[in-house]
């Protein structure tokens, strides 16, 4: 991949327009793009595996049986191929399970979401109050996150839970579910009111649970915040004989560095994931449990050049990558008092009232590639099809900072890059092949200008959200056609995408 200057937007308009389709052929034009971009059509290396839809995040259980909130999942399994959701609490106090066993909304929970063709990845929290051994709560609905006050009712209540999914799904279907127990337990000042040795004894006592309904259940963890407690995690699981199906955990773009990777700022945000991912990765290798699934089940971005950056650059290390969050139907810290805002817009993807935001955008791209994967050089994640087809995705990475705790914190978003003509060459290609091209990015595929011309307003009128949201939805694709050496011209802006596929 050759690094060239920037054009100006003058010089790219002139290029790609008033000098005419015969300029576009000559060599010369590959030496003026700023970024050169090779997809080799006659090359597949393999499969792709689309590791982004296995699973995504989505706030807590309660929530899941809000109209609104199902709408948003309708959308993610119809557009982006959504396979599994995963989120907290299906044992808080306002599910109504209790320390015996009410199952009636949990069943409300699982029905809403198989009925839609997705899945749960169960997350076992938070503690029913009236087995807590202490007070501790979380978020905006008060999950009570201390430790069981007996380990012994805790793990009934789990394999009773398993029990009665079994009988209402049935073996084969629960068989492909994952559950894992609890969620960051190495933050104790949020999710967690014990120990690391507590919550090594709380996975076991759960393990054991799920294992004692059917051995052939998955349960893994430890579900930690910033790639941390895995090397301790399966050490205490390999003495104690503690089963565990794959390895559990999160990071996010804006983490600690320091405390992940020894040295503060030692990456750009956009390369924290996936170093991340190849850290566990590293991890889990060292241990018995080598080759375990990885589930990165939770990580975040709003840019899509990261974003496909990020999911790219982890292919080789992870089972599974689940953003959070799908849904503006979210309240963990809060109700938010606003829609749309400027800078760091929180972390639903459809913002409330189903309103596609570029994150969700870019999943819908990622969703039209195949399985077989193409050959690359460059910003791209490309795939092949019967019958000559192929699809592309190419980006124009930036390095945009990103939340790293509280959504919707900054008020601003700080974007370092620049607007690139990406030249775009298809080895094999026929000349003259026609392609369609769609983009994604902060104005195409987003709310955000719609919103703005409106004058920013913090509760948009009925009439003002169904205009946002027609204006949001991807643009009919741009017809192209490549020119004798195979090639087009695309301009990105920082943090851009594009998505080329055959005609």
């Amino acid at each position: 991949m050759d690094e060239m200057p920037v054009w100006t937007r003058r010089q790219f308009t002139a290029l790609s327009g008033a000098v005419g389709a015969a300029a576009l052929t000559s060599p010369a034009w590959a030496e003026e793009a700023s970024q050169v971009v090779e997809i080799d059509l006659r090359r597949e290396t393999g499969k792709l595996d689309h590791i982004w839809s296995r699973v995504m995040g989505s706030d807590r259980a309660a929530i899941t049986m809000r109209e609104p909130w199902r709408k948003d999942l309708e959308r993610f399994k119809n557009e982006a191929g959504l396979k599994r959701v995963r989120f907290h609490g299906i044992f808080n106090d306002e599910m109504g399970v209790g320390a015996n066993g009410n199952f009636q909304n949990v069943n409300a929970v699982y029905d809403g979401l198989l009925d839609r063709g997705v899945q749960p990845f169960v997350e076992l929290s938070f503690m029913p109050q009236a087995l807590a051994s202490g007070t501790k709560k979380f978020g905006f609905y008060r999950a009570d996150v201390s430790p069981p006050r007996s380990m012994e009712k805790w793990s009934e209540l789990v394999e009773k839970f398993v029990r009665h999914l079994v009988q209402r799904y049935g073996a084969s279907e629960v068989r492909q579910w994952y559950f894992e127990a609890w969620n960051e337990p190495n933050l104790t000042s949020w999710f967690w009111g014990g120990t690391q040795e507590q919550y090594f004894e709380l996975y076991k006592a759960s393990a054991r649970s799920v294992k004692a309904v059917d051995p052939s259940i998955r349960i893994g963890g430890p579900a930690t915040s910033a790639i941390q407690w895995i090397p301790q995690f399966l050490e205490y699981c390999e003495k104690t004989g503690t089963p565990v199906d794959f390895v559990s955990t999160h990071i996010y773009p804006g983490d600690d560095q320091a405390m992940i990777f020894g040295k503060a700022n030692r990456y750009r945000e956009y390369d924290v994931v996936p170093a991340g991912v190849a850290l566990a990765r590293k991890q889990i290798d060292a241990t018995r449990f080598k080759g375990a699934e990885l589930w990165l089940n939770e990580w975040s971005s709003d840019s899509p050049a990261m974003i496909a950056h990020a999911i790219t650059q982890s292919l080789p290390h992870c089972h599974a990558m689940g953003q959070w969050q799908i849904s503006g139907e979210y309240e963990e810290n809060m109700v938010a008092n606003w829609v749309f805002k400027e800078g760091q817009n929180g972390w639903g993807m459809l913002a409330r009232g189903s309103v596609a935001k570029p994150e969700f955008n870019t999943y819908k791209l990622l969703n039209r590639l195949s399985d077989r994967r193409l050959a690359v050089k460059g910003p791209a994640l490309a795939s092949t099809m019967d019958g000559g087809k192929f699809a592309a995705l190419v980006w124009n990475l930036a390095d945009v900072q990103q939340a790293p705790g509280i959504p919707g914190a900054s008020r601003e978003r700080k974007v370092t890059g620049t607007r690139k003509a990406m030249l775009v060459r298809m080895r094999g290609a026929q000349a003259g092949q026609r392609v369609q091209v769609s983009y994604v990015d902060q104005e195409r595929g987003s709310p955000y200008p719609a919103w703005r011309a409106m004058g920013s307003p913090q509760y948009p009128t009925r009439e003002q959200m169904d205009a946002i949201r027609k204006s949001a939805e991807l643009a009919a694709p741009e017809l192209k056609t490549l020119n004798g050496r195979g090639e087009i011209i695309l301009d990105l802006p920082p943090e851009g995408v594009a998505l080329v596929e055959a005609v």
